[in-house]
Formats: C-alpha cells, sequence, structure tokens
C-alpha cells in the first residue's frame, strides 16, 4: 500500500512539473533586438556561396551571386539570395528541395565577400581627425573603424555616437554607440561588429 501511494505522489510531482514546464515555453525568449540586427549580415551582389545538401553531393554547389540578386542551384533553379540572410536562402532551398528530396538538409555558407563597392565598405564621419571609407574586412568593430579615422577630436561628443544601417526594407536604423566608454574605459559593451555599408557618425558636443 506505501509502494502504491509513493508511486502516485511521484506521478502527481511528475504531471505538474510537466506542466509548469508547458507554461515556460509558451513565453518567447526574450532577445535584444538591436545586438541580434547588429549581428546580421545581408547577401550582396558578387558573394560567393557555398551551398551544401547533406548526402546530395550532385546539389552541392558553389556560386556567386549574380547581379539580378539571385543564384542557381541544380534541380530547383533560381533562387534570390540578395538582401537575405545565408540561413533565409538556406531554408528557402529547403523548402524547393522538398518536392523532390525527402527532408533535405540545407547549410548555406558564405565564403566570399565580393559585394559592390558601395556596399563593401564602412564609413566614419563627423568629429573624427579624418573622416574615412574604409573597405570592411571580417571582424572589424566600431572601434577599429573609428581608430582608421584617426579617433576623434576634441570637440566630440563621443557619448552620442551612432551608427546607422540600411536594413533589406530599406530603413536605415541607428544604434547608440557609448564611444566614451569604449574608449576611455574600455567598456566593450557597444563595441559593435560592423558590417558592410555600415556609417558611423561621431557628432559635435554642443557649446
Amino acid at each position: 500500500m506505501k509502494c502504491l501511494r509513493l508511486f502516485v505522489v511521484l506521478c502527481l510531482t511528475a504531471m505538474l512539473a510537466a506542466c509548469a514546464t508547458g507554461r515556460g515555453s509558451t513565453d518567447a525568449p526574450k532577445i535584444d533586438p538591436q545586438a541580434q540586427a547588429v549581428g546580421t549580415y545581408l547577401i550582396g551582389v558578387d558573394d560567393q556561396l557555398q551551398v551544401t545538401v547533406w548526402q546530395n553531393p550532385d546539389l552541392s554547389v558553389s556560386v556567386p551571386v549574380r547581379p539580378d540578386g539571385k543564384i542557381t542551384v541544380p534541380l530547383i533553379g533560381d533562387v534570390m539570395a540578395g538582401g537575405k540572410t545565408p540561413e533565409e536562402v538556406a531554408v528557402e532551398i529547403k523548402g524547393k528541395l522538398q518536392s523532390y528530396v525527402r527532408d533535405p538538409q540545407v547549410a548555406v555558407i558564405l565564403t566570399a565577400l565580393r559585394s559592390h563597392e558601395y556596399l563593401s565598405r564602412v564609413r566614419v564621419t563627423g568629429a573624427v581627425r579624418t573622416p574615412v571609407s574604409l573597405p570592411y574586412r571580417q571582424g572589424m568593430t566600431v572601434l577599429d573603424a573609428v581608430l582608421a579615422a584617426g579617433g576623434t577630436t576634441e570637440f566630440a561628443a563621443p557619448d552620442r555616437t551612432e551608427l546607422f544601417r540600411e536594413g533589406k526594407d530599406g530603413v536605415t536604423t541607428p544604434y547608440a554607440i557609448r564611444l566614451d566608454k569604449v574608449l576611455q574605459q574600455g567598456d566593450l559593451a557597444t563595441n559593435y561588429p560592423v558590417q558592410p555599408g555600415d556609417v558611423v557618425t561621431v557628432p559635435m558636443r554642443a557649446f
């Protein structure tokens, strides 16, 4: 009898735990939209992509993005890649391949940045020693770009620095950069990685 009661108690405990877990899973994870946006790269014309379809080497291909923004994938033809992330392109390819391949596993990797000259540069303007237009390189941050511009001038308001980025919908979004903390305190919380086409602006302080 004691064993039966113990079994019932254990079952009720497990059911309550499962219900609690279910309730928690309905809450969407809180993602910082600013950090998420700053970490997203959009594919451009002439970028080189490696499309890999697991266990289907005949469908795997390395292709450049054409001037019309599309790539050609065996079996399914043209797929729009320009202005999208590699993950979004992989999802689209997977959807089209499902008519021919059972449960296709697709990966899209950016192997070479070759976008148009304008899109491949990062610009630093405002109260810096030498406003510059820099070729983008992998791993470049806001601090790298500002240092390449010679740092800020004595008239700068580094605490009001902004990074401007144009999204795939054509809307430009500003991101606040606490450049004063980055330069003076080594606080890298807002030393975001930059992307091709970004503009970093250091305003002048009010007198």
